[in-house]
């Protein structure tokens, strides 16, 4: 059983991991900001936690993380203004990466997306800007820090079937249902840290089981 805490829980993608999680016998914990969305993460066997993580300091965040094992950080500002995109995406994220290391929960996933990264290529006067920028600088942090850290890359997301297949090796963004997402999440928070510690997983959806995907990424 690992403890695992979801920042960003009432999202798609983590409504969708968090009962595949609670059914590998998980004990996990759903940080939300509105409280109208407890109920909701109850049925879905976490236990959720009123939080507003853009607005705590790293210690605050660090308390809120002891006794955790894995953070999984599906959060972000969805849209609007680039200082927003920024407070979220990349200065709170980097706050829970500091703080997880400061609290002992070594494990930490990332749901970034396809393409992040210091060469993203998004121009400077594109509306997507903000965030390919916010997420790059977060995923940089990330990988130099201590924790031992699993970037998720999926591509454009959708609502389509759960196939639990996805594709790996392509160099070209397609699509990947959230159900898929939520699967890979599955299975990086089931396997042992030393497995997927060090990963940058780009993926669509595709023709190969998630498991056997996962060990071809290295």
């Amino acid at each position: 059983m690992t403890r695992i805490i979801i920042i960003g829980g009432h999202g798609k993608v983590a409504r969708k991991a968090t009962p595949l999680l609670v059914e590998d016998g998980h004990e996990v914990t759903s940080v939300i900001r509105d409280p109208d969305q407890s109920k909701t993460i109850t049925k879905l066997g976490a236990e959720p936690v009123l939080a507003d993580i853009a607005s705590m300091q790293k210690h605050e965040i660090e308390d809120l993380l002891r006794g955790q094992d894995l953070l999984v950080w599906a959060a972000g500002a969805g849209g609007g203004s680039a200082e927003k995109t920024y407070a979220v995406d990349r200065d709170a994220a980097i706050r829970s990466m500091d703080a997880a290391a400061a609290a002992g929960a070594e494990r930490y996933v990332m749901v970034s997306y396809f393409g992040a990264g210091p060469d993203h290529g998004v121009p400077p006067d594109n509306d997507f800007y903000a965030y390919a920028e916010a997420k790059s600088q977060a995923d940089a942090h990330l990988e130099e820090s201590a924790l031992k850290w699993t970037i998720l890359q999926p591509s454009g997301l959708t609502e389509g079937p759960t196939t639990g297949k996805i594709d790996v090796h392509t160099e070209d963004a397609g699509q990947v249902s959230r159900g898929n997402v939520a699967e890979v999440i599955r299975a990086v928070a089931g396997a042992e840290a030393s497995a997927v510690a060090g990963l940058k997983i780009p993926f669509n959806d595709g023709d190969t089981p998630i498991a056997e995907g996962l060990r071809h990424v290295r």
